[in-house]
């Protein structure tokens, strides 16, 4: 295992990477965008790009403030923030997938070269009780991101969605919450336990935020075996809404090993809806997504 693995600085990122989501959640389009609505896409994510760096001119370390955007709406952005020194983070799986895949093929190591993120992110949906096939051709593809990654300068950061299967939700009466709390914490330490034994490692695990204190210490207990003391674990907001993630950052700020949190939709969604409304400038949604950001990160480092 490589000496370098791990990063355990803090890290608070701003992940604005959504593709389907904003194409469907805020055009109404499904399908292929003509190069208007492309250009649409590119302005809004922009309005979020300058709310996080009026955020860190108000208050966020540079040091630790981070982004996460796409190549494909997003490059100028990637390669300003890049210029600028911001910790910057770059998807390389495709948009909307039930089963991993590369974005760009073979080729996404070239992309990565080209831009130099800090970071190669990964999103997979992994449940370790789902189809043991799929789930066996996604720690391969993982295992082969992690070294291509690294080769490629980057660090690797896996985010880690465990849906539920219809069974496990038949356990808890269909209650999402209570899936949550009582069988997610521990399927997410399962699922990293088959990461590692395939040879799976990344950096840092982004994982969708718990309730209690003592299943984020599990979790970090995991990820750190052996020679992982190193390894980080950032809070994913999950596009929650406000009360939900203050509870799982409160749940998780006072465990080591958690290094900060990743909170997207919660922060630039209802500014981006609002904008495209009409009831809000660019320059004024840029503003309301650098408060919540600032919010976010007085809340998760208790100012």
């Amino acid at each position: 295992m490589a000496q370098s693995l791990g990063y355990n600085q803090p890290l608070y990122l701003l992940p604005f990477d959504h593709r389907s989501s904003f194409t469907r959640g805020l055009l109404s389009v499904v399908g292929d965008l003509n190069p208007s609505q492309s250009a649409q896409v590119s302005e809004l994510k922009n309005i979020v790009y300058r709310g996080f760096e009026l955020a860190v001119a108000q208050g966020v370390p540079k040091a630790a403030a981070a982004i996460l955007v796409d190549e494909q709406f997003g490059l100028d952005i990637l390669k300003q923030a890049v210029a600028a020194g911001y910790i910057v983070c770059m998807p390389v799986e495709k948009s909307g997938q039930e089963e991993f895949d590369f974005e760009y093929g073979a080729s996404y190591v070239t992309h990565l070269t080209d831009i130099h993120p800090v970071f190669a992110k990964v999103l997979v949906r992994y449940n370790p009780e789902a189809d043991a096939e799929l789930n066996a051709r996604q720690r391969a593809k993982l295992g082969e991101l992690g070294s291509q990654a690294r080769s490629a300068g980057c660090k690797f950061l896996a985010e880690i969605l465990v849906p539920s299967t219809s069974e496990q939700l038949a356990k808890v009466g269909g209650d999402g919450g209570r899936y949550d709390a009582e069988i997610r914490p521990g399927l997410a330490v399962r699922m990293i336990k088959e990461f590692q034994a395939d040879g799976v490692e990344p950096d840092v695990w982004k994982i969708e935020g718990f309730d209690k204190p003592a299943d984020y210490q599990a979790v970090v207990q995991q990820i750190r075996q052996g020679e992982r003391s190193q390894v980080g674990l950032i809070i994913l907001g999950r596009g929650q809404d406000e009360a939900a993630v203050e509870q799982w950052l409160k749940a998780g700020r006072e465990v080591s090993g958690v290094i900060g949190f990743a909170v997207g939709r919660t922060v630039f969604w209802q500014a981006l809806v609002d904008y495209r409304a009409g009831k809000l400038t660019a320059v004024q949604a840029s503003q309301v997504i650098a408060d919540r950001y600032l919010y976010f990160y007085k809340l998760f480092v208790g100012c």
